[in-house]
């Protein structure tokens, strides 16, 4: 057997190791997201961002969260924490609202920003934005319920900038890690979507809002729908008439904002 043979089948060789070891490296990542979460996840969600799951501070984030939910009770339920990621596929979202952490009282929170269960009372700040909705939209009426289930299947992305809290403890999960994933979600969003309608109400919202791509996609500000800013341009804003107006422009289909 000549040289060149030799160093043939050990070249061959070591490119079938590498192979194998690429294998076994993503097998270990797959398992690794599987077991950092292990509810429903869109697949469509999974498929472009379940890298995150597999990051050192999405692990920490995932061990924070399950002592928490066994020493407190948290919410939402282990099962809606990713509700938002199963009734629309990533590359339909068209509208994206940007809330700061979920509602902390029982029976509320399930995993969309803004929106209640049923037969939960809407909270002040949704109250606002249907007050907003009944000026600017021809036909909207009060639904009677905070459930906003029905806007998301339409691509609104209701997503809050932290995905868990402690029972009657706002804010309590802030700092822990949802932050780092949700701006991974946001710049997905913003880097390979376009003509997106960002909607950012408050500073909060604002501030997390500062890596979308201004020129791919559309951002419209205002104050909070909190009853504390509510009248500081919250009100008048007519962001959801003019988020159909930029869809329309844009060749989207406009959101139903009465399909409540």
């Amino acid at each position: 057997m000549s040289k060149d043979q030799v160093n043939s089948e050990n070249m061959q060789l070591s490119v079938e190791q590498l192979h194998q070891i690429e294998q076994n490296r993503r097998a270990a990542l797959q398992r690794l997201a599987i077991r950092n979460v292990s509810v429903p996840v869109g697949e469509s969600w999974r498929r472009q961002l379940g890298s995150e799951f597999t990051k050192p501070y999405f692990t920490k984030l995932m061990s924070f969260v399950t002592m928490e939910r066994k020493c407190f009770t948290v919410y939402p339920s282990p099962d809606q924490v990713f509700n938002w990621t199963t009734l629309c596929a990533i590359e339909e979202v068209k509208v994206v609202i940007l809330g700061q952490d979920p509602y902390h009282h029982p029976g509320q929170a399930h995993g969309l920003a803004f929106s209640v269960l049923r037969p939960k009372s809407p909270p002040p700040s949704l109250e606002n934005i249907f007050i907003e909705l009944k000026e600017d939209i021809v036909g909207f009426r009060h639904p009677g319920h905070g459930d906003l289930t029905e806007w998301a299947k339409q691509g609104v992305l209701l997503l809050n900038s932290v995905l868990t809290v402690r029972a009657h403890q706002p804010t309590s999960h802030e700092g822990q890690g949802w932050e780092l994933f949700t701006d991974a979600v946001v710049l997905w969003l913003s880097r390979n979507l376009i003509d997106l309608v960002f909607l950012l109400w408050g500073s909060y919202a604002q501030r997390k809002g500062k890596v979308i791509d201004r020129k791919r996609h559309h951002i419209l500000k205002a104050s909070h729908p909190s009853p504390y800013s509510a009248h500081l341009g919250f009100f008048g804003c007519k962001h959801f008439s003019k988020t159909n107006m930029l869809l329309k422009a844009s060749g989207k289909k406009p959101v139903d904002w009465t399909a409540l």
